[in-house]
């Protein structure tokens, strides 16, 4: 579910903010009808409000420079690009949280960049500049996840009594706001101009936004952390290979090669002992 986002945002007629926007804005509909439905509107708990805000600011963020990413490289790279994540939480578990260095991580950034310089091609200064934008903005993404992933934990945990619908809608609904002033400020448009786009944009937030990521979030606490891992990889190389398929993104053996660097290197970046995984 999650592995087509990038092939709803690439056939939606709207901006990338807009995209993001009406992802999080449908999303937050499906979630409220799961929280009603369980009776969790009113929980025993009240979140910490900062928190929400600073974890739908960064989701937010995140989805900007996704959808930007997608726009100007494709749904394949543009969602390899954002699981780069992975080396910035071990970074910040080693230099912040005083964690083991591991040689496989160490071994493993490089590779990544190898992939990617692989994928990417090695005439980086001939490319098109909407191109190597987008590369940035796939690259950014991945920071804006970072701080995401790092705030919705820390959400998670100091409010043990939210369900996990609770606590996505709260913070889908904060990306809402914080997207929706975003197209306000650049004058953007809420419109929605046909019906591809209509039902692209809401796949986008039922399947993507929230079954997709409620599965997840089930999921993860019954397996062990390097079998999620690798499965969760399924997400960047389906959306590769729909990027193939469906696109017709012109790739070179070398450029599956890179895909399939980068993806054991995430992997090596994920399978790891602690608070992160």
């Amino acid at each position: 579910m999650i592995s087509f986002s990038g092939v709803w945002v690439k056939i939606a007629h709207v901006t990338s903010t807009s995209a993001a926007f009406y992802r999080v804005f449908f999303g937050s509909i499906l979630l409220m009808m799961a929280v009603l439905g369980k009776g969790e509107l009113k929980p025993k708990k009240t979140p910490n409000i900062w928190l929400v805000v600073l974890c739908g600011f960064f989701f937010a963020l995140d989805l900007f420079f996704f959808h930007i990413g997608i726009r100007y490289v494709g749904p394949g790279l543009g969602t390899i690009l954002p699981n780069f994540e992975v080396f910035i939480l071990a970074a910040i578990g080693i230099f912040f949280f005083k964690e083991k260095v591991r040689i496989v991580f160490l071994l493993s950034i490089p590779m990544a960049f190898v992939g990617l310089f692989l994928i990417v091609g090695i005439h980086w200064g001939r490319m098109d500049p909407l191109y190597r934008i987008g590369v940035y903005s796939g690259l950014a993404t991945a920071v804006c996840y970072a701080g995401f992933i790092l705030s919705l934990r820390k959400l998670q945990s100091d409010q043990a009594g939210l369900s996990v619908f609770y606590v996505l809608l709260v913070v889908s609904m904060a990306s809402t706001v914080f997207l929706a002033l975003e197209i306000l400020r650049a004058a953007d448009t809420f419109r929605i101009p046909d019906l591809q786009t209509l039902l692209a944009l809401a796949a986008l937030g039922l399947f993507s936004q929230s079954i997709g990521w409620i599965l997840i979030a089930n999921a993860l606490p019954k397996i062990r952390a390097s079998l999620s891992g690798l499965i969760l990889l399924l997400q960047p190389a389906l959306a590769f290979i729909w990027d193939v398929l469906f696109f017709h993104r012109p790739t070179t053996w070398i450029n599956w090669a890179g895909v399939f660097i980068v993806l054991m290197a995430i992997y090596l970046g994920t399978v790891k002992s602690s608070a992160y995984e």
